[in-house]
């Protein structure tokens, strides 16, 4: 078997975790060996980071700060999950990854990409996701589905343009890198999103099998 690194991104309210369920489902249906993950988090100190920063404050974070957590999280995550999963040739999904920092910190926060990029060098080297399923839909439903889930996080209370720009953003890459990226309408039911990815998993099992 082949490790593959897959990743799934897209704003509030997108299914990501509940397609990321999903489809490890399906490929563990097919006799392959997977392993779920999310950023920030995926081990205890990465999520001891997530807490930082999800959780409103006071104090306002200096977007700088956000980003570096974002990356610190990263680094440990990479060291402790990723590589050694896909080192034995596991399939790893995972609930976002660093074309979300692109899209928040860069589209959102309006910091640089060619500093983001320089970090993403020199936290992850060459590892990139095989592939990304970006689950796009209108900012408006996102927050819609966000609200109804409870109390908004401190990315979630952040104003439409914010969101209208971290979508901007997904939809560039995406755009730049078809080879990678796979785009699901996530505004369609879950019935139908679902039924979309069915159409991936014999794509993906020959890719681990090959």
């Amino acid at each position: 078997m082949n490790g593959l690194f897959i990743t799934l991104e897209g704003p509030e309210g997108a299914g990501k975790s509940t397609n990321r369920d999903y489809l490890a489902m399906c490929l563990r249906a097919a006799g392959i060996e997977v392993l779920l993950t999310r950023e920030p988090g995926g081990t205890p100190l990465a999520e001891r980071i997530r807490e930082l920063l999800l959780a409103p404050s006071d104090e306002a974070m200096a977007a700088d700060t956000e980003l570096l957590l974002v990356f610190a999280a990263r680094a440990q995550h990479l060291a402790q999950v990723i590589r050694p999963a896909l080192a034995r040739g596991d399939v790893v999904l995972c609930d976002r990854f660093t074309d979300a920092t692109y899209a928040y910190q860069g589209g959102g926060r309006g910091l640089s990409q060619q500093r983001i990029a320089e970090l993403e060098r020199f936290v992850q080297g060459d590892l990139r996701p095989d592939l990304t399923l970006l689950f796009d839909l209108p900012v408006e439903q996102g927050l819609a589905r966000a609200a109804a889930r409870g109390r908004l996080d401190r990315f979630e209370q952040e104003q439409r343009s914010f969101f209208e720009a971290v979508r901007q953003t997904y939809l560039q890459r995406a755009a730049l890198a078809p080879q990678r990226y796979r785009l699901l309408d996530a505004s369609q039911s879950l019935q139908q999103v679902q039924a979309a990815i069915d159409g991936l998993v014999p794509m993906l099992v020959e890719r681990c099998r090959g």
